[in-house]
């Protein structure tokens, strides 16, 4: 491969051309999307590493484009999903790679295949317990993980490199604590702010998912130093912080007592109120987890009678019924927008879509 198009970053001397090379070779995984996930995404993409698979369960509104930098307003009157939206622009900007679009909720039941080949895993969702699941698969797996979260002018970032990943990786790295080390259990419903109640700026997507690319390569390329710990920056208050780090903390149910809370899934249908959105996800699982797949053909054939407008493509079927509109995926899941009733979420989907 002409290796031309990264030559200022391989003028660098910590990557090189042998650091450039190793990330040809990788493959990097992105769970989510939106504004962290899209940065993450276009920052990889560019800087060639040589597999980049984005998976991300939603679909684009207008007020995404205040942040989510691969999208445009093209992409809301074409119904894509942000995986397939993200996917299109980023092959355009680098042909030389491969780039996978997964249109997915990652759960329980997916998580360990989705992300099984991958050499560094990249957090770009939006709540705690995506984040937890995939602190879990990345232990069970032995795999690295960057945590990305903003809100508002301030966000966070964590580096985990968990027992065996140490051994995968180029250069000399100490296995680290994991997510539930820093921060033990996911913060129960309310007991954070939202981008609903405080909103979030661009800037502080940018500036956090810059650091969490850049250790993403580091990981790959095996040079340069780690995030010892959790970074907290708030930019407009100018401050920065830094606490936690070192090695797994005793006593910790996920690396030291080796309970993978999170991927122990049951059959039926979750739910989960979207940050920002007046929206509940609703998902419906088999036994194992595993999501059984809707013919979207045939459920708008179904609900042709009750839907004052129906819109299909490939990736999504969309109605609006009852006054509430219905994003129906292919992988038994719909996301309700007009409630955060969760409750109420559950009895639409079950009364339209079934089980």
């Amino acid at each position: 491969m002409d290796l031309a198009r990264y030559q200022r970053q391989t003028l660098f001397r910590e990557i090189g051309q042998d650091g450039q090379e190793r990330l040809l070779a990788a493959t990097a995984v992105i769970v989510g999307c939106g504004a962290t996930g899209s940065a993450l995404a276009n920052l990889l993409v560019r800087a060639g590493v040589g597999r980049v698979r984005i998976i991300d369960r939603d679909f684009i509104e207008l007020n995404n484009l205040q942040r989510q930098i691969l999208f445009d307003e093209d992409d809301i009157a074409a119904n894509l999903p942000k995986a397939e939206a993200a996917g299109r622009k980023l092959r355009r900007v680098n042909s030389g790679i491969s780039v996978e679009a997964v249109v997915a909720d990652v759960n329980a039941g997916n998580v360990l295949d989705l992300i099984g080949d991958a050499t560094v895993v990249l957090d770009g969702t939006d709540n705690f317990t995506t984040r937890f699941l995939i602190n879990d698969a990345c232990i069970r797996l032995a795999l690295p993980w960057v945590y990305c979260g903003v809100l508002a002018s301030y966000g966070m970032t964590a580096t985990f490199v968990p027992a065996g990943a140490a051994e995968k990786l180029p250069g000399e790295r100490a296995v680290t604590g994991c997510l539930r080390c820093l921060m033990g259990d996911a913060p129960a419903p309310g007991a954070t702010a939202t981008c609903d109640t405080v909103g979030v700026i661009g800037p502080v997507v940018t500036l956090l998912s810059s650091i969490a690319a850049a250790e993403a390569i580091k990981l790959i390329v095996g040079r340069g130093t780690l995030n010892p710990g959790l970074l907290h920056f708030d930019l407009w208050l100018h401050e920065y912080e830094q606490f936690g780090g070192g090695g797994p903390r005793p006593g910790c149910p996920a690396c030291d007592l080796h309970r993978l809370e999170f991927l122990e899934a049951e059959a039926g249908a979750t739910s989960a109120a979207l940050c920002g959105r007046n929206a509940v996800q609703v998902s419906v699982t088999a036994p194992g987890g595993r999501a059984p797949r809707l013919d979207l053909a045939r459920l708008e054939r179904q609900l042709a009678p009750v839907a004052s407008r129906l819109a299909r493509n490939e990736y999504l079927l969309r109605a609006q019924i009852d006054g509430y509109e219905f994003t129906v995926f292919p992988d038994n899941r719909a996301i309700i927008k007009g409630t955060e009733d969760e409750n109420l979420a559950k009895g639409l989907f079950a009364k339209y879509i079934g089980g």
